[in-house]
C-alpha cells in the first residue's frame, strides 16, 4: 500500500486509521514525497497530465527497513522514484504547503475576481511572491536541518523534477513549462489553502514549534489565510504530531536517542521514543 502522496506523515495516518501498529510488517505501507505526475481534472472522465516526474520523486516504507522491497514493486512504473532516508524526509520534502498558500494569498482579489481565470504560476508569481515563497521555504528546510534530515529547496526539485529550467522562486515558477498552462483554482474554498494550510503548514509550524525551530513567516501566513476564510486551521490542526502519535519530545531527544542506537532515523524509532518516560530507554532494534 502506498500513500501517494504523503502530505505530510500520511502513511503514519494510514496504519493508524486502519489498526495496524507502526511496527507491523505484515501490511507494508509507505508513502511518497509527491505525485509522479503533475496533472488537473478537466472534466468527469478527462485529465490533463503538464508533466511526468524525471527525478526527485521520494519513496520511504515504515519501517524503513521495507523501502526497498516496495520500490523493486513499482520501478518498472516509476523509474525515476528513489528512495528516502525515512518518512520524515518525504513529509518534509512535500512542497505543495510552500508554493501553494503564499501563491493563493497574493493573487486573492485576482481569483475572487476572475473566477481563476489566469495561469496560477505564470501569471500569479512575482518577484515579490517569490520572496514569500523563499521564506517559507527555508523555514521548512531549517526544520529539516534540526532534525538532521536534508530537504531541498523546491526550485532545485522542481529543476530535478522536469518543472523547471531555473532553480529560482520568481523566473524559476513563471517560465516553468512544466507548469505551463495550469490554471488557477475558480474559489479560495479550495485544497491549497483548507489541505495546504490546514493539514501541510501547520504540521510543519507545529513540528517547528516542537523541536525549537521558529516559523514565523508560516505562522503569518497561516493567521492571514484562517482570517480570509474565517476559520481557525492552527487551532484545528487537522494534521500535526499531536495527532500522529508522534509529539513530546524534541530535536536533541530525538537526534541522541538515534545516534546512541545507531538506527536510521525511522519515525518508527520516533514513536517508540516518544511513548518511553525516560530518554533513550533499553535497546530498540527494527
Amino acid at each position: 500500500m502506498i500513500v501517494c502522496p504523503s502530505s505530510c506523515g500520511g502513511s503514519v495516518e494510514f496504519k493508524n486509521g486502519a489498526g495496524l501498529d507502526l511496527r507491523d510488517a505484515d501490511i507494508v505501507v509507505a508513502e511518497t514525497s509527491t505525485l509522479p505526475y503533475a496533472v488537473r481534472l478537466l472534466e468527469p472522465g478527462k485529465i490533463r497530465i503538464f508533466n511526468k516526474l524525471k527525478g526527485g520523486l521520494f519513496l520511504a516504507a515504515v519501517p524503513a527497513k521495507n523501502t526497498g522491497h516496495v520500490l523493486q514493486q513499482v520501478r518498472d512504473v516509476y523509474p525515476a522514484m528513489s528512495a528516502a532516508r525515512n518518512i520524515l524526509q518525504t513529509s518534509l520534502q512535500n512542497g505543495n504547503p510552500v508554493i501553494h498558500p503564499t501563491i493563493t494569498l497574493m493573487n486573492v482579489a485576482l481569483i475572487e475576481r476572475t473566477r481563476g481565470d489566469f495561469d496560477f504560476y505564470h501569471e500569479g508569481v512575482t518577484p515579490a511572491v517569490g520572496r514569500l515563497i523563499e521564506a517559507v521555504d527555508k523555514e521548512r528546510v531549517a526544520i529539516g536541518k534540526k532534525l538532521g534530515v536534508e530537504v531541498i529547496p523546491d526550485p532545485e526539485l522542481g529543476v530535478l523534477q522536469g518543472y523547471m529550467k531555473e532553480a529560482t522562486y520568481d523566473d524559476g515558477f513563471i517560465t516553468a513549462p512544466g507548469l505551463a498552462g495550469v490554471r488557477a483554482q475558480s474559489s479560495l474554498d479550495y485544497r491549497y489553502f483548507n489541505e495546504d494550510v490546514g493539514y501541510g503548514l501547520v504540521f510543519l509550524q507545529k513540528l517547528g514549534e516542537q523541536i525549537g525551530v521558529a516559523t514565523p513567516v508560516m505562522s503569518a501566513v497561516i493567521a492571514l489565510v484562517s482570517l480570509l476564510m474565517r476559520r481557525d486551521y492552527a487551532a484545528e490542526a487537522r494534521r500535526s504530531m499531536e495527532t500522529l502519535g508522534l509529539s513530546n519530545k524534541n530535536a536533541k531527544n530525538w537526534r541522541n536517542c538515534w545516534l546512541s542506537n545507531r538506527l536510521s532515523l525511522d519515525l518508527v524509532v520516533v514513536l517508540d521514543l516518544v511513548m518511553k518516560e525516560s530518554n533513550c530507554e533499553g535497546s530498540i532494534q527494527y
